[in-house]
């Protein structure tokens, strides 16, 4: 069994096969000829192509189609943690405004940072349906073979317009049998999604070839979470429990969760039995820049005076977030009023001012989560605070954790290719303790109370383990000399008591905190308030509590039948047609 990981270096043949994107005003010129294809190496180089589009970059600091690569970044840390309220945009006022307006829900289509999102996923469905059209003319293939790589072209594709339909909504259809590529965006998709993930879950093999490809069972876990958008909940329930009990990842280990939780954010525990599907990365693989590197991610490294990252101090945690981590003297969270039990900052201290870390009871994923002072930040040292801070009064004092590279790694897990850090560490689309909180949101919705009281507490368990504690540096002058036994933090959590999901309401509102808390900063959470009809209420009573500390939300109003799906780009539009007859209509309010 092979086990390496699929590196999805982007081609250059690869960035020709793309004559079919709406985005495009002509088309390519210099694609290769179909017959040179037609073979099973022609395949492979497609299907590489068509995982390589997953991060959204044509190497070097660029998205697809231009832009920067945060842009199009596939972990949506703007889309999905800025406007989510997981953290603030960071960095200063004057940088990368179009974020600001984001976060603000103040942004009309003109938008770049949209067009450059739209073009990367187009882009990869380009490729797949030319796979999937070039699969169908080989014929050397075995039945078994054939099948497998059109599981997995079908998979990446219902990926690709996953992403579309969660930020866009009304998003046009285009496969590997349209000729007219001038279609307009007034169907629904979602059975489309539903039809490329139910062919891969029938039709790929549960072990591949590369640890880094998508199998059977990554597919099982993207079908029921497309069923769990949708709220068809008995659908969603039946499919998590199938993936849960029998699932594997690609290299044959048993679904399961790490030991640690910050295994599932470095590098050298890739593909762990944790990951289910997740964006392949690479360090100092492109001279050209980080492009395999997760430079979606390259603005997001605390930025300041002695930082050793050079670049850039975006993506900070927020207040409000970190509140969440707050636990009781049972080591349960506060569900209904967690900004009543701040957690105490170093807001408006420079670092030469004494600050004494907070210390009462702390959920301990809040320490691979977020930076904050006095605490040590992997192994670089203790966070000193305001000097690895860009500007504190208009994003906050925490820095982000999860996508940057140890101290001890960092020749062979950073990047430093570039003006800004990249890191080989995988982004996870999807990761077991995703799916155990969907399962759990799926049983609590038919009634399985008891069954997700079972699977939220299989993710607190894990996160109660001391060995995934955060603890002080045997010498705090030299922290990669290791870690003493004493923890960073008066750490404390606990599982929920029996019987403590005694309505659908309460269960409710313990896994979407659990949710909040568990896969902080990894791009879920505007995504989740919008499919729970909650977005309007969180995110404004957010903006007002945030607003109180930081100014970059400060003017910010979610507004309801708008703000929950993206405007279509305004570029795209004008291309979709001439004369006022564009085929792309506007969604509502913008």
């Amino acid at each position: 069994m092979k086990t390496r990981n699929l590196i999805v270096i982007t081609l250059a043949g690869a960035l020709a096969f793309s004559s079919c994107q709406k985005y495009l005003e002509k088309p390519l010129t210099g694609s290769l000829e179909s017959p040179l294809l037609v073979s099973k190496e022609g395949v492979n180089q497609l299907l590489i192509g068509a995982y390589a589009a997953l991060d959204g970059q044509q190497g070097g600091d660029a998205a697809i189609g231009g832009g920067g690569a945060w842009e199009a970044s596939p972990d949506n840390w703007i889309y999905g943690g800025v406007a989510g309220g997981d953290a603030n945009k960071g960095s200063d006022p004057g940088d990368q405004t179009p974020i600001e307006l984001i976060q603000k829900y103040n942004s009309d289509p003109t938008n770049g940072f949209f067009n450059s999102k739209w073009k990367a996923d187009y882009e990869g469905i380009s490729r797949t349906n030319v796979l999937i059209s070039t699969i169908g003319k080989v014929t050397t293939f075995s039945a078994e073979e054939k099948a497998n790589l059109l599981g997995q072209a079908r998979f990446l594709r219902g990926h690709y317009y996953f992403d579309l339909k969660k930020m866009f909504n009304n998003v046009p259809y285009i496969d590997e049998n349209t000729t007219d590529f001038n279609q307009p965006n007034n169907t629904d998709i979602w059975p489309k999604i539903e039809d490329d993930f139910k062919f891969a879950y029938e039709n790929m093999q549960g072990e591949q070839t590369d640890a880094g490809r998508a199998n059977k069972w990554a597919a099982g876990a993207y079908l029921a979470k497309t069923y769990l958008y949708e709220h068809k909940f008995p659908e969603a329930r039946d499919l998590f429990e199938t993936v849960i009990n029998e699932g594997t990842t690609a290299s044959g280990a048993k679904y399961a969760l790490n030991d640690r939780f910050e295994d599932n954010f470095r590098a050298a525990t890739n593909n762990s039995p944790e990951s289910v599907f997740a964006v392949q990365a690479a360090a100092n693989a492109d001279p050209g820049g980080p492009s395999n590197a997760n430079n979606g991610d390259m603005l997001n490294f605390p930025y300041g005076t002695g930082s050793p990252f050079g670049c850039c101090g975006f993506y900070q945690p927020s207040i409000d977030l970190v509140n969440h981590f707050r636990t009781d003297a049972t080591g349960l969270p506060y569900l209904d009023n967690y900004n009543d039990h701040p957690i105490k900052t170093d807001m408006n201290l420079t670092s030469a001012q004494p600050f004494t870390p907070d210390a009462g009871n702390i959920d301990p994923r809040l320490d691979w989560t977020a930076g904050r002072r006095g605490i040590p930040y992997l192994d670089w040292g203790n966070h000193p605070g305001n000097d690895w801070v860009r500007n504190q009064p208009y994003a906050g004092p925490y820095s982000p954790i999860k996508m940057v590279f140890g101290q001890a790694a960092q020749d062979t897990e950073g990047d430093m290719l570039s003006w800004a850090p990249g890191s080989g560490i995988n982004n996870n689309i999807i990761r077991f303790s995703d799916v155990l909180l969907m399962a759990a949101e799926a049983e609590a919705q038919t009634g399985g109370l008891t069954k997700a009281l079972a699977l939220v507490n299989m993710v607190r368990d894990r996160a109660s383990n001391p060995v995934g504690f955060v603890y002080q540096y045997k010498n705090p002058d030299k922290p990669t000399a290791g870690f003493s036994t004493t923890p960073a933090a008066n750490y404390k959590i606990s599982v929920y008591p029996e019987g403590y999901f005694g309505s659908k309401d309460l269960a409710l509102k313990a896994i979407y905190y659990e949710r909040k808390i568990e896969l902080a900063l990894e791009g879920h959470r505007f995504f989740d308030l919008v499919r729970w009809g909650i977005a309007a209420q969180e995110l404004n009573a957010y903006i007002t509590y945030q607003g109180q500390f930081t100014q970059d939300v400060r003017g910010g109003h979610f507004t309801t039948g708008k703000n929950e799906y993206y405007p279509i780009p305004q570029r795209q539009i004008d291309l979709s047609g001439a004369g006022g007859n564009s085929a792309l209509k506007q969604n509502p309010k913008y």
